[in-house]
């Protein structure tokens, strides 16, 4: 009922609406106007939703389409293996700043010319206390050559090439990865990311198989699908964020069986107790058997090969 309508009173009719007009008329035919006509083409043809969606990168970028980009991700490295017959791969993780020793001395000596200038700046005597130890450090960017030469050279000469060497693509111990299979001959992949502060791909991946990703999750799981072994060298944050991650999908089981391979004993020793993480109870004795340790890349792929003669590598479904 109305308001202030009395009962068994009759409600009043309701005006029709008026239609409503369009303030604006053309004064003419516009479908008539050749210019325009002309000119609405020409607009047609330029809109983005003329484009085949493959072809839209305004719509691939949308926050909407982060599926359809992901399933990219997916997919376009997983093609790329299945024609380069690619059936196993091992994992080379490590730093970044370990470079080979020539690079490393520069590096030294530029920092000693720095602290030169200022001898009280504590920064700059930081500086060289670090370069010291990374020269040191960098006997392991000779190692990881010299093993991803090993696992290659025996690898890649039939059909299929198995235990093809991975790394993230970039520079110090990844780069030296991916030299040893390019001073063979051999293939080898690099999974890149793209990062604020650009990361460039080191110049020995092999073209077909250089990678770059924007998901860090997908990235992870082509590093680790074909994986028929994992080895880390000395390095920072992001080594050791997949050392622990590959760690802990073995001790689920959420991946297959693969030798993980610690290099150089002292510095993972120094940086990490296992043996305490055990003690504590915050990780099972067994656990510290998921893992083994080398100091020699022959020792390094001597484990590896032991490992799949006991156990032909198992890619997961």
């Amino acid at each position: 009922m109305p308001k202030n309508q009395k009962p068994n009173q009759k409600a009043s009719p309701q005006p029709a609406p008026v239609p409503k007009v369009c303030s604006i008329l053309p004064n003419t035919i516009l479908g008539d106007d050749i210019a325009l006509v002309a000119e609405n083409m020409e607009a047609i043809l330029r809109a983005p939703s003329n484009l085949l969606a493959q072809d839209d990168r305004a719509l691939l970028d949308r926050s909407e389409m982060r599926g359809v980009r992901m399933l990219l991700e997916l997919n376009k490295p997983e093609l790329a293996f299945q024609e380069d017959a690619i059936t196993s791969t091992v994992i080379v993780f490590g730093g970044t700043q370990i470079v080979e020793r020539g690079a490393a001395e520069r590096r030294l000596s530029e920092a000693r010319r720095a602290l030169q200038a200022a001898p009280a700046d504590k920064r700059r005597q930081r500086e060289v206390e670090r370069s010291t130890r990374l020269l040191e450090r960098s006997r392991y960017y000779d190692a990881a050559r010299e093993f991803a030469r090993l696992v290659s050279i025996d690898n890649q000469c039939d059909d299929k090439r198995e235990f093809v060497v991975v790394t993230g693509g970039g520079p110090g111990i990844m780069e030296a990865a991916n030299r040893g299979a390019f001073d063979v001959g051999c293939k080898s992949i690099g999974l890149n990311i793209k990062l604020p502060a650009e990361q460039q791909p080191n110049p020995f991946i092999t073209p077909e198989l250089c990678f770059q990703f924007k998901y860090f999750a997908l990235r992870k799981f082509h590093f680790i699908l074909r994986a028929a072994a994992v080895v880390l060298f000395p390095g920072g944050f992001g080594t050791l964020d997949e050392m622990f991650e590959t760690l802990t999908l073995r001790q689920t089981h959420r991946m297959q069986p693969v030798p993980i391979i610690l290099f150089g004993r002292e510095y993972w020793s120094k940086v990490i107790n296992f043996q305490q993480m055990a003690d504590e109870g915050v990780v099972s004795d067994e656990h510290l058997d998921l893992f083994t340790w080398a100091e020699t890349p022959a020792d390094a792929w001597r484990q590896i090969v032991e490992f799949h003669e006991r156990q032909p590598p198992v890619r997961p479904a």
